[in-house]
């Protein structure tokens, strides 16, 4: 321990590839938590994960975080996993390094926009140890996606279907339950959803579009940054089930583009 202590600061000279799979090692085969304690303890952790390192000391309002501060809240975190992807063991360990540079006293302690900043940081940090293309999407959506479970109650039956098909969904939530565990152990939420996925079939998250740019096209209208608009105003209205047939979302885009000042250019409408 002593020689590593010493010898730390060169770490940064053994090639990314290598750190990054020694890292994917220590997450992702049993004793996660034990292994980043040994690697602060000896003096890698500084150089090689900066970002983890500054969570040490920064606290957390104790109504929602009563384990304590951030770097507690990780290793509890790192603690709970159970045979974890190496995408999720990515997200439980960089999902709050926004915390550090959003930290501020308000009313009470906050971290405005930790998730944003968070997702910039943990795309750098995996860019920088030469992870995957797909992996660094995949963490960076873990990172970006975390904060949204305290919204799923209030959400639209359109939002909460589009947040429900986000790609490889189980690892958000199993992130999310691993996060509450970890916090205030409220897993209302999680089991919710749990539910909702239960209770929707997949055609009625991603159901078959009603309404395609060459059915506007078709209809006499001209390409333009409006059909982006109307074809997701027309899936809202399909997902909310407020429509269900190509006329309606014909009749719904014919509105909309109305309202807009756009008129058929042909006499195909």
């Amino acid at each position: 321990m002593r020689g590593m202590q010493r010898f730390a600061p060169q770490i940064v000279h053994i090639s990314a590839e290598r750190i990054r799979e020694e890292l994917v090692r220590i997450l992702s085969e049993g004793g996660a938590r034990y292994g980043f304690e040994l690697l602060d303890r000896a003096g890698l952790l500084a150089h090689i994960l900066p970002e983890l390192k500054a969570c040490q000391g920064v606290q957390q309002p104790p109504e929602f975080h009563p384990e304590g501060d951030v770097w507690q809240h990780i290793l509890l975190m790192l603690d709970s996993m159970k045979q974890p992807s190496r995408t999720l063991a990515w997200g439980v360990l960089l999902h709050d390094i926004g915390k550090p540079p959003t930290f501020r006293v308000a009313e009470r302690i906050r971290f405005d926009g930790h998730a944003e900043v968070g997702t910039e940081m943990a795309r750098n940090r995996l860019t920088q140890l030469k992870a995957s293309n797909e992996d660094i999407e995949r963490v960076g959506s873990l990172v970006a996606n975390h904060m949204r479970f305290k919204d799923v109650p209030n959400m639209r039956v359109s939002t909460l279907k589009r947040f429900l098909r986000i790609p490889h969904f189980e690892e958000h939530l199993e992130l999310h339950r691993l996060d509450c565990l970890a916090s205030n152990g409220r897993t209302d939420v999680y089991e919710f959803v749990r539910s909702k996925l239960a209770e929707l079939k997949a055609e009625q998250l991603r159901p078959p579009r009603l309404l395609t740019g060459d059915d506007l096209i078709q209809a006499g209208y001209s390409p333009g940054p409006a059909f982006k608009r109307v074809i997701e105003s027309a899936e809202t209205a399909q997902l909310e089930g407020e429509i269900d047939t190509r006329e309606q979302a014909l009749a719904l885009a014919r509105q909309i583009l109305q309202e807009d000042g756009q008129v058929v250019q042909s006499s195909k409408a």
